[in-house]
This record gives C-alpha cells, structure tokens and sequence, in this order.
C-alpha cells in the first residue's frame, strides 16, 4: 500500500511537472531582481590584533617572553575582546572620525570581534556601505583601543598584527547561494500547492475512485477508443 501512495504521489507530481517547472522558475527570476537589485551591498574590512610581551612585565634572562606573560595574555583575550566594543573605545573612534555619538549603537552592531581558541590573536571586523569607511573604521578601533589598554592597565601588550585594507568584494551578496535559497522555497511552494490542489479535486478519474466513493464494486467499464471519423461526400 505505501509502495502504491508513493507512486500515485510520484505520478501526481509528474502530471504537473509543467506548473511545478513554471512556478520555481518564477521565484528564480525573484531571487535574481532581489539580489542583483534590491540587495544592497556591504563591505568588510579585518584587523588583527596580538598580545604579546608587555612593556612593564619583567624578561627572561634572554629577552624571551615569559610563562606570566603567556597565560595573563591568555585570560586577557576574552576581557580586550568585550572592552573593543565598549563605549570608552566607539565613543573615541566616533570622535576621531567625526561620526555622530548618536550612531554608536549602530556601529556597535556592524562590528564583529573573534579570537581564535587557544591563540593570543584578536579580529576586529567592521561592515559598512563604504569599503573604505570600513577599513578606516577598523583601523581606527585597533589604534583607539591599544591607547585605551595603557590607561586602563597601564601596560603595552597589544600590537598590530595585520592593518585592515578597504575590500572590493561586498561580504553580505552571494548571487548563486540567493538563487539557489529562491529555487527551493519555489519547488517547496510548488509541491504543497500540487498536493492542495489534489487534494481538494473531487473529480472522479478511475475505476478505484469510483469504488472508494460509491462503495460499490464496478462491474464493468467502457474502454476509451480514439475513432477517426471520416466524412464521405455524397455525391
């Protein structure tokens, strides 16, 4: 019987192959308008901090880093990456940028701080419109928030790993990835809007329908013939 169900299913798709074909290839040209029109791009540029050695710890006997240095940087990572998007640090940025403080909760939304697990690395990220804004924007977070360390801790562990560069390529548009998420919900629309319309057709169409709703058994049936009818001239 469930072989039965998924073949009758198979064929019902099949028979609307054409209106399941038409209604995904609609969302697709959707999903084209959308995202090379209505999508406006962002752009975001990266910077990386690292905490190394600070200035005022004590030094091994050969300039090396020592083992306090390690693991107080370490524990550090979390508490710097809470502090970057702290108002004492966007306050500052906006300042030296000459950005409204009004949009500080704006900026704070369009910055991404990530520190890799185990490493003693920091990642400033920041999307705006403007690829340059963006990099400015993160450059400036890494210079402001290094000032900030040295008042607040009164030491000097953090350097500039690698200095945002503005980015051509937008970071939140992937045309085919858009497609592809439109064609789907397109096919999903298609096939729930078969199974309705199957649903709710109340036409009868074979010798089982018959049975099902009559609850009479069919004794016989008249087969259906294609009879060409040819017209003789009477003359």
């Amino acid at each position: 019987m469930e072989e039965l169900d998924l073949k009758e299913l198979f064929f019902m798709f099949w028979n609307k192959k054409l209106e399941i074909i038409l209604i995904t290839l609609m969302f697709v040209a959707v999903g084209i308008g959308y995202s090379y029109f209505f999508v406006k791009p962002e752009y975001t540029s990266t910077t990386s901090l690292v905490l190394a050695q600070s200035s005022s710890s004590g030094q091994t006997g050969d300039g090396a880093i020592s083992a306090t240095d390690l693991t107080m940087n370490s524990k550090l990572v979390s508490t710097y990456s809470e502090l970057i998007k702290r108002k004492a640090i966007l306050g500052q940025v906006c300042e030296n940028l000459n950005i409204p403080d009004s949009n500080i909760q704006e900026l704070r939304g369009k910055i991404k701080v990530n520190s890799a697990k185990n490493t003693e690395i920091i990642e400033i990220s920041v999307t705006n419109k403007d690829p340059n804004i963006a990099a400015a924007i993160a450059n400036e977070i890494a210079k402001v928030f290094g000032e900030k360390i040295v008042e607040i801790y009164n030491i000097s562990n953090v350097y500039l790993l690698d200095r945002a560069e503005a980015n051509a390529v937008p970071s939140n548009i992937n045309h085919m990835k858009d497609v592809v998420i439109f064609a789907f919900i397109g096919l999903v629309i298609a096939a729930v809007y078969v199974l309705i319309a199957n649903m709710l057709d109340n036409t009868i169409k074979t010798e089982q329908d018959v049975e099902a709703t009559t609850e009479l058994l069919v004794l016989s049936s008249i087969p259906n013939y294609d009879v060409e009818i040819k017209s003789k001239r009477v003359r």
